[in-house]
């Protein structure tokens, strides 16, 4: 009886000790990331595999905006300053407008600087047309995102995503309210 005791005690303890060692995301959605062209702020050419191999949040924004972009590109802005506190290194922020058409680089660099973040991690895209943004958002970030034929308030989720360094989104989160900053650094962290 004491050996059995002793040995069911011994599995049970190597069984969380393995676990402890995992590494990851727990139940990641691992959606894969497409392939996209756009241009950034600066006007350069940015396509996916710009991202290959790296951790990235995405978001969905646009500069004429009357309500949730600002609080959550404010609300990135503290996430990247609590990653480089961290010292977190591969992590890049990226930004893509659902106003293609009105959000020229000029804008979105406009844009950027008014919430003082770094641009060098930061890219915020354009150059796209409406349609591919709508299309894009919805088959891989499995997010909506829809310019109504009349008014400039362009109808978007205000999603953070997760990217792993495998190309796949990993997980959500809310981008705007609710931000739960502690559980996105612990997330990325378990990606490194």
């Amino acid at each position: 009886m004491k050996y059995r005791i002793s040995f069911l005690f011994i599995v049970i303890v190597g069984l969380l000790l393995s676990a402890c060692g995992q590494k990851g995301i727990e139940n990641p959605l691992d959606y894969p990331v497409n392939d996209f062209n756009a241009v950034t702020q600066d006007n350069k050419p940015f396509e996916k595999k710009n991202l290959d191999g790296k951790i990235w949040i995405a978001d969905f924004i646009f500069t004429n905006c009357a309500d949730v972009c600002p609080p959550m590109t404010a609300n990135m802005t503290k996430l990247q300053k609590m990653v480089e506190d961290e010292k977190l290194k591969n992590v890049e922020f990226v930004s893509f407008s659902v106003d293609p058409t009105v959000d020229t680089p000029e804008k979105l660099t406009s844009y950027s600087e008014n919430f003082g973040l770094k641009t060098d991690n930061w890219t915020f895209l354009t150059g796209y047309t409406q349609g591919f943004i709508e299309t894009y958002a919805k088959e891989t970030f499995k997010t909506l995102v829809k310019k109504p034929q009349e008014g400039d308030q362009v109808i978007h989720q205000t999603y953070f995503f997760l990217v792993g360094p495998d190309g796949k989104v990993k997980k959500t989160y809310d981008g705007f309210q609710e931000v739960p900053y502690d559980e996105m650094v612990k997330d990325i962290k378990l990606l490194q």
